[in-house]
């Protein structure tokens, strides 16, 4: 029986925010046709959790080696199956690390210009902030997953 890795948190931080985005849209829902008024911090919020959920699923898939890839080179050319997969962390990396160095300065910005958000009148960077944050645990995902590739402990497949 072989292991299946885990991302525990980012499953739980991913199943949280999309049970709260169904509750507080059923509950928008009932009370705009009970009231025909509705609750303005939904989308506010529901945007928000939207961004958390596609970066915990990100890297709950990433751990699990559940990311689309074309594998069609390394299933043609085995010995550069390695060199392939160091290529796609280099890549990936690259892509999360931008995305972690942006997201960090746009948080910043947020938190240095007290932006507030325009529903609830929040700070801004307590939305902002968890951009770079949950990149980082997609990045640490990718290198996990990446060293089970290498190492041979993780199937290709899905």
């Amino acid at each position: 029986m072989s292991h299946r890795p885990d991302a525990r948190i980012e499953r739980w931080l991913a199943a949280f925010a999309l049970t709260v985005i169904c509750l507080i849209s059923l509950a928008n829902v009932v009370v705009r046709y009970a009231s025909d008024a509705s609750f303005a911090f939904t989308e506010e919020i529901s945007i928000f959790l939207l961004v958390v959920l596609t970066f915990a699923g990100a890297a709950v898939a990433m751990r699990r080696n559940g990311h689309i890839r074309i594998a069609l080179i390394e299933d043609k050319l085995p010995r550069l199956r390695k060199p392939l997969i160091v290529f796609q962390w280099l890549c990936g990396m690259a892509v999360l690390g931008l995305v972690v160095w942006y997201g960090g300065v746009f948080a910043w910005q947020e938190y240095q210009w007290e932006s507030e958000s325009p529903g609830l009148g929040l700070p801004n960077w307590w939305y902002v902030v968890w951009l770079p944050v949950l990149a980082v645990a997609v990045a640490w995902r990718l290198c996990q997953m990446t060293l089970d590739r290498l190492r041979g402990r993780m199937s290709d497949e899905p």
